[in-house]
């Protein structure tokens, strides 16, 4: 594919999310502008609709004051996350594909707080995937619910397993939870 003809990934509700092929680069995933609501869940009926899962490690390179700077393995692919640091809905992203073994090893090495381990369910509902978060390790028995919006005001069906929404809560950020995991609050 050419490098200057970016084409949509096929997840549903992310418009603005690109892929570009570039033979000397390998594949780039690039996204300017992300809108995610988050929510706590108010059961488990979610549980036998979801229809992939997968394993994913997370870490932070950073002390974040303008940007995060995040590592992601999932099975035998991995990748760098840069996102804005803003509160809500909307935020700058950008995001690339990384050798695997480059990965860990900056997540063994690199990462300034502990690294998040979860497994992601998704759930679709409508016209869109719901990514439900079951973390582990520090963060267990914490479930919380994203879905990723093409603009800030699209409508979208909330199903009756989703709870309060804690999109403005900063202490459902993966880069809070890295810091102040789910075990420590009181």
């Amino acid at each position: 594919m050419n490098a200057s003809i970016p084409r949509p990934i096929g997840k549903i509700g992310q418009s603005e999310r690109m892929i570009e092929k570039d033979s000397n680069k390998g594949t780039k995933l690039t996204m300017g502008l992300e809108i995610e609501r988050k929510f706590l869940l108010s059961g488990d009926a979610w549980r036998i609709l979801a229809h992939d899962s997968e394993r994913l490690r997370q870490g932070y390179l950073n002390n974040e004051t303008h940007c995060s700077v995040r590592v992601r393995t999932s099975l035998d692919r991995a990748w760098i996350n840069i996102k804005g640091v803003t509160i809500g809905a909307q935020r700058q992203e950008f995001e690339y594909e990384i050798p695997l073994a480059d990965a860990h090893r900056m997540l063994d090495t690199l990462s300034v707080d502990s690294v998040i381990e979860k497994v992601r369910h998704y759930v679709s509902v409508g016209r869109h995937v719901w990514e439900i978060d079951e973390f582990e390790g520090d963060n267990a028995g914490l479930v919380v619910a994203e879905i990723e919006l093409g603009h800030a005001d699209e409508e979208f069906d909330k199903p009756n397993w989703i709870g309060e929404e804690v999109t403005h809560d900063v202490r459902y950020y993966n880069t809070c939870l890295a810091r102040h995991p789910f075990k420590d609050w009181v």
